[in-house]
């Protein structure tokens, strides 16, 4: 059977890594709609290559010019524009599956789309666990939805768990006789830098991933180890695993890419190389398994696989979202929120990198945590968490100066 695709961020690096395995099944799967922010140029050529029957653009500008683009080259894919249009191709009656790969909270809505549509949903989107995880696995259940993970930590958790498991059943970890979800972490650029360089790291040394190729936000979140601590609520979520459960490794090489113990003292391990097509072919196909492109792992060149705890003075991140999984309600969406703002001021040159930390920690100290009981209050949050990550931002932005 044809499996039929709508791919949400279809312009960023996961987007582009899925149509990259689609391509190589060409019969298997249908590209339906693509949807993108306001990328309309790499959007057009998308179009041009895979003939979705609808694109969609969050930005509507951008998708006035994605309009005249594809009329330019004769392509006849049906453009969709503004607010609601991602919504709209997510929750296509035409669709068995959605790639949710939309970077931050802005993914959101359409993730949800497809959840209460009851897609199977791809997710690389963290923020829709870690800002609404009891909401969105309410719509899951709702819509008769199935999740599988994207990042390549939670599908490799995935991958070591029993056949038949169930992402986003409360408990279910436990029922599989799971003692522990240990998701690892390369350390980033910055594992071995000393801390006093920090200050002064520029965003091109943080977006500069050993071992990955990703976006930037990404990539920053990944020399904070923020990644990490949104994993980990991703986690207690998407697996049904309380906290205590779940541990951070460092791991260097990036070759096992999480690790799942059970009570009778078994260890599987998921290996690989460092890939994104590895786990989106697995999602895309499971419980099939199919060509990625991906390099076969050469054990004889690995020489040896390193592992250390995380660093607290290094990696405050990871303890400040242990501490908003410990509060619940609203807290993981400011964690989540001030982190945004905080990340893309350091990106624009407004913030040292070492005050990243801070921000999220200042934010977090002084917000009030509501309990999580609709998607409004989840916004409400978020807006008020990034006003006042904007004026920790301009004070300690100042300060740097």
């Amino acid at each position: 059977m044809v499996k039929r695709l709508t791919i949400l961020g279809s312009t960023g690096s996961i987007g582009e890594s899925t149509l990259d395995v689609v391509a190589r099944h060409p019969g298997r799967f249908e590209v339906v709609a693509l949807a993108a922010n306001a990328s309309h140029e790499k959007l057009a050529a998308q179009c041009e290559r895979f003939a979705p029957r609808y694109a969609a653009m969050a930005d509507a500008d951008a998708a006035g010019r994605l309009r005249e683009a594809l009329r330019a080259r004769g392509v006849a894919t049906e453009v969709l524009g503004g607010p609601g249009a991602l919504e709209r191709v997510a929750s296509l009656p035409g669709t068995d599956a959605v790639m949710a790969a939309i970077v931050g909270a802005a993914g959101l809505p359409g993730t949800l789309a497809a959840a209460r549509a009851g897609k199977a949903v791809l997710l690389a989107n963290k923020e829709a666990l870690v800002v609404s995880g009891p909401l969105f696995l309410a719509a899951v259940a709702e819509g008769g939805a199935t999740l599988l993970p994207i990042d390549s930590e939670h599908s490799a958790v995935f991958q070591s768990l029993p056949r038949g498991f169930t992402c986003g059943r409360e408990g279910e970890a436990a029922r599989a006789g799971v003692r522990r979800i240990l998701l690892t972490a390369s350390g980033g650029p910055f594992r071995a830098r000393p801390l006093a360089e920090l200050e002064g790291v520029t965003p091109d040394e943080a977006c500069a991933h050993p071992n990955w190729v990703m976006g930037r936000k990404i990539s920053v979140d990944s020399a904070t180890m923020m990644n990490k601590g949104l994993e980990v609520i991703e986690a207690h979520w998407l697996f049904g695993a309380p906290r205590e459960a779940i541990e951070v490794v460092v791991h260097p090489q990036s070759v096992i890419h999480s690790m799942v113990e059970y009570h009778d003292g078994s260890v599987i391990a998921q290996l690989g190389a460092p890939d994104m097509r590895t786990p989106i072919a697995c999602a895309l196909a499971w419980p099939e398994r199919i060509e990625a492109g991906v390099a076969p792992v050469d054990f004889t060149a690995l020489g040896h696989l390193e592992f250390g705890r995380v660093d607290d003075a290094r990696f405050p991140c990871v303890r400040l979202a242990y501490s908003a999984l410990d509060r619940g309600g609203t807290a993981p969406a400011v964690l989540n929120a001030a982190n945004e703002v905080a990340v893309a001021s350091f990106l624009e040159g407004d913030l040292a990198f070492t005050a990243i930390p801070a921000v999220i920690e200042n934010v977090l100290a002084g917000t009030a945590v509501e309990s999580l009981v609709s998607l409004d209050v989840a916004w409400e949050a978020d807006r008020e968490a990034r006003e006042a990550a904007r004026r920790e931002v301009s004070r300690l932005g100042r300060r740097r100066g």
